[in-house]
Order: structure tokens, then sequence, then C-alpha cells
């Protein structure tokens, strides 16, 4: 009967929205045992991973960028990966190579870090574009082409980058078409004095934030396969029509204004309408509301616009130019 089928869909949406908002509960949990504050940062990052994209994080030494990683690797039940990109990394040192083995008479594949599920690019802009380009394949298409061999990488493959913010000596910009490959970008501030002062205590006590994660008092929340059931609970989430015009004529906005040089293309649509039915399940609802598109336009959009040379020397920001545009972008009802 149509009634019955409907309420049996209902049933499951309800379901899914549930599940969906105990496990993410115990992932904040699990986090809050390691990493003190930066509860917009943990959402993003939680955004990122339900939605299977990739992350640029640009904070100062010392914030807890590597941690953070880490420890969502243990509590999603990943394999962590880290690089420390320098100057003279090459990409074989990213993918990984193979090397004759005299035993088996044979070449065996000698896997490099970026064959795992969480990869922690660490100062990504401190390696040259031939080595910043290996992680593009991987990025795209979450395959990995080595000797003219292809191999395919976990199906949850994810990319933490980070960057020093105030650090230009010795670094390499990253080009525009690899920027654009990261759905979202998150500043990484300090904490205030009262985060930092537990910080601070935790440290001479038996909970320092390294020693209760490798100690094994942050327990692991999902394994295997359940992230991938975890991220179809999101299509419980309700989006209205409305809403997605919304959030694309936010993004197409960028391309008209007049300070802009390169506007955000349609992957930042894409992202926007994808993070903001995450951010919902995230935030414990299961429907997206228009604060959901403007909170996160800042994150999408700010690393993919490219201002006029006369508006940077005026010191315009791009931050600014997409106040501006939320600001005046009318808001359906």
């Amino acid at each position: 009967m149509p009634g019955a089928l409907y309420k049996d869909a209902e049933m499951m949406d309800n379901q899914s929205t549930l599940r969906l908002s105990e496990t993410l509960s115990k992932v904040k949990e699990e986090l809050a045992k390691v990493v003190i504050g930066q509860k917009d940062v943990i959402d993003l990052a939680l955004v990122a991973i339900l939605t299977g994209q990739h992350v640029l994080i640009e904070g100062v030494p010392g914030v807890a960028k590597t941690l953070l990683v880490r420890t969502l690797a243990h509590i999603f039940g990943g394999e962590f990966g880290r690089i420390q990109f320098t100057p003279d990394l090459m990409p074989a040192d990213i993918t990984g190579t193979h090397i004759f083995n005299m035993k088996e008479n044979e070449f065996l594949l000698s896997r490099g870090p970026i064959f795992a599920n969480f990869l922690l690019a660490d100062e990504i802009n401190r390696a040259p574009a031939k080595t910043q380009s290996a992680l593009l394949q991987a990025m795209q298409e979450r395959t990995v082409s080595i000797d003219r061999q292809t191999y395919t990488l976990p199906s949850d493959f994810i990319v933490f980058a980070t960057q020093n913010p105030i650090d230009f000596e010795g670094t390499y910009p990253l080009p525009e078409a690899q920027k654009d490959r990261f759905m979202l970008k998150i500043s990484m501030g300090g904490p205030d004095r009262e985060e930092e002062m537990a910080l601070a205590r935790r440290m001479l006590g038996s909970q320092a934030p390294e020693e209760a994660l490798s100690s094994g008092a942050v327990n692991q929340v999902l394994a295997g396969a359940e992230l991938a059931e975890l991220k179809s609970c999101l299509a419980a989430i309700t989006f209205r029509d409305e809403l997605i015009g919304y959030a694309l004529d936010l993004t197409r906005s960028t391309r008209e204004h007049h300070a802009v040089l390169l506007g955000a293309g349609p992957r930042a649509t894409q992202g926007l309408i994808l993070a903001a039915r995450a951010y919902a399940a995230v935030s414990g609802r299961d429907f997206v509301t228009p604060d959901d598109i403007r909170g996160l336009a800042p994150a999408i959009l700010q690393h993919r616009l490219v201002l006029r040379p006369e508006y940077e020397i005026q010191g315009t920001a791009v931050s600014e130019i997409i106040e501006s545009l939320v600001r005046e972008l009318a808001v359906p009802r």
C-alpha cells in the first residue's frame, strides 16, 4: 500500500538520522579526550570525512593539526599515513616504487605513505610542483600510477594537507587547480586562555593528548565498512530545492563580483551542497538550513577566489568579499 510504503520510508529515514546523530556524538566525545576546544574545526573535519572530500588546514605550529588527523584516523578505524613535505621530496617518495627482489626474481611494489585511508600531507607548500602533482591523481581518482601500472586507493581515502600561513621562505604556492580539489579550507587558530590552561594541566598528568591517544584511552568508534554505511545515512537529510538554488547562486555570484579575477567553479557548488548536508548531520539535524550554507561559504570559497591585482594592493581580503556576497544575496523563505 502507498501509505504503508511511505511510513516504512519515513521510519528508515528516522533510523538513519538517529544513527548519524548517535555515532557523531560518540566521535566528538572521543575527540574531546585529546583535542581541547576547536569545535568549529572538528565540525568541519567531520563534514569532510562524511562527504569523502579533501581538506586544506592552515594554522601556525602547535595548534594540534597533526594530532587531530591522527585521532580521527584512529576513531574511524582507518590507516593513518603522514608525509612531511620538503623541497627535496620526490614523487616516488609519496607513491612508492617497484624494487627487484632477487630471491623471488621479480619486481615487488614498495608502497609509499599515500596508501592510507587518512593521509596527512604536512606542510604541502614546501614541496615543488612536480611532487605536489603526485597527489592530484590520488585526490581526484583515488588511484596511483607507478611505473605505468595503476593501483587503487581505499574508497574512503582522504587528504588533510597543512600549511603555515606566515612562513613563506622556501615554500611553493599551490596552483589554483590543486587548491580547487580541496573541498574545505580550515583555519586553525590558537586556543583561548582557558583552553590553553586546561592543556597545560593535562601535560602535567596522565591525560596528556599524545599519551591519551597512544595508551588506548581514545576508543575506536567505527570499523571497516561502517563508515560507508554511515555516509549512506546522509540521504535521509532533507535538502529543499530552494536551498540548492541558494547555494548555486552564492557560488555563481563570486564570478560576477567586480573585485574577483577568478571566481569559484562548479566544483565549489558541489562542495557547498555536499558540505551543507553533512553539516546538518554534524549539528544533529535532519534538514539543511540557509545558515548552514551561509556558515560554510568561507570554508568552501576562500581558497578558490583570486582577487584582481588592484584590490590586492589595496589590502582587500577574500573574506570581506565573501561576507559581502553572503550579506547581499536574498535568503529563500
